[in-house]
């Protein structure tokens, strides 16, 4: 019976029902063991914290370098352009600089004048008039004078004036007169040869410009051919060759005496036979008064026209700075006569009457094409009005 009683309280009736129900509490706890997974979504947020740090950042740093990296190309051709502008600006200086040197002559005695005039004293109609009267005299021509007068009238009129007001007033005028006259010489590449006839009276400087220009050209790559036109001279024709063989261009020449406008003739078809591109032609001195001498330039323009129609497609007058108001009527003879296309201002540094250019655009309106101040082919070059009219009145740059 006692054994029966031990058996009884391990008997499964009641106990086991008891060991059930506690049995499912142990399953329960064993889900929150998969619950430990969960822990894992947290340590991601940790990976997350690690990787935002590391790879955003890197990645955009890496993406702007790479970005910036053809940008740091265009830097240095910046740096280029900036280096060629500051060497031109270099060369433009150094050549007003010669400019101003060369009208210095002219620009004292403006200078003179206007210190002479307008040191400590009000701007009355005594200053006035001697002020025109000395812009007259300077060959700058009394429309200029008298625009400038009034101008002043205007402004400052009874009130003290500095010479360097005046200087500075004097310029502006000047510009605005002749900027519109400014023109380069243009080569047209579809004409060859574009063939330049160049005229002027005795001791202009023609045989000497023209070499300087044909100088220039060879040394820009052009094909260039002279002509000696000035067949009444065999110093002119010597000189030539010399300014020739400078250059490297062959130069058409005659006996001296012979007829010009053959001459010119021969050299047109010669050069357009051979493809070369410019052909310049030197001419005699010719009197602007003397109509005889003045009417065989008008046959040279004849007898190239019945070669090419539009030849010459530039014609050239040399003035000498020097001879003052008398280039007025040199350029109206010519221009007249056979038809000027443009000016070469020569010997602007042996004068002090540089101011004729100013008349001239005034009166004629004939484009300017170039100015002398040297002897070398350098010293031929294209027509600044504004630096033309600083250097005129001594102004800086």
């Amino acid at each position: 019976m006692r054994f029966w009683r031990r058996n009884v309280p391990v008997d499964p009736g009641a106990n086991t029902d008891t060991i059930a129900p506690e049995v499912p509490p142990i399953p329960a706890p064993i889900p929150p063991a998969p619950a430990v997974p969960p822990p894992p979504p947290s340590p991601p947020p940790v990976a997350r914290e690690a990787e935002p740090p590391v790879a955003p950042p890197p990645a955009a740093p890496y993406v702007a370098p790479s970005i910036l990296a053809p940008e740091a190309p265009p830097p240095p051709p910046a740096a280029a352009p900036a280096t060629a502008p500051a060497s031109s600006t270099e060369g433009a200086r150094a050549w007003f600089n010669r400019l101003r040197t060369g009208l210095s002559r002219s620009s004292n005695r403006l200078n003179d004048g206007i210190n002479t005039i307008f040191n400590r004293r009000r701007l009355d109609d005594e200053a006035l008039e001697e002020l025109e009267e000395l812009l007259v005299a300077s060959d700058m021509g009394s429309g200029v004078a008298r625009d400038v007068v009034d101008g002043l009238r205007k402004a400052r009129f009874n009130q003290e004036v500095a010479p360097e007001e005046i200087r500075v007033a004097l310029a502006e005028q000047a510009l605005r007169l002749i900027e519109w006259v400014q023109k380069p010489l243009r080569i047209d590449p579809t004409k060859k040869p574009f063939t330049i006839l160049v005229v002027g009276v005795n001791g202009s400087g023609k045989t000497t410009t023209i070499g300087k220009l044909a100088k220039q050209y060879r040394d820009s790559g052009k094909s260039v051919m002279l002509a000696a036109g000035d067949t009444f001279r065999a110093a002119a024709v010597e000189q030539l060759q010399i300014w020739g063989d400078r250059a490297n261009c062959p130069v058409i020449t005659r006996p001296t005496g012979s007829d010009a406008a053959g001459l010119a003739y021969d050299a047109f078809v010669k050069a357009r036979e051979e493809g070369t591109e410019i052909l310049l032609i030197d001419t005699a001195g010719r009197l602007h008064n003397k109509v005889d001498l003045m009417g065989e330039l008008q046959k040279i323009v004849r007898v190239m026209k019945k070669v090419d129609p539009e030849a010459p497609h530039a014609v050239l007058l040399v003035l000498d700075a020097t001879v003052g108001q008398n280039a007025h009527a040199q350029a109206e003879t010519f221009r007249d006569m056979i038809g000027v296309t443009g000016i070469v201002m020569t010997k602007l540094d042996g004068t002090a009457k540089g101011g004729v250019l100013v008349s001239l655009a005034e009166k004629y309106g004939i484009p300017i094409h170039l100015i002398g101040i040297g002897e070398s082919a350098e010293d031929l070059r294209p027509f600044d009005a504004r630096a033309y009219t600083r250097s005129l009145v001594g102004l800086d740059a």
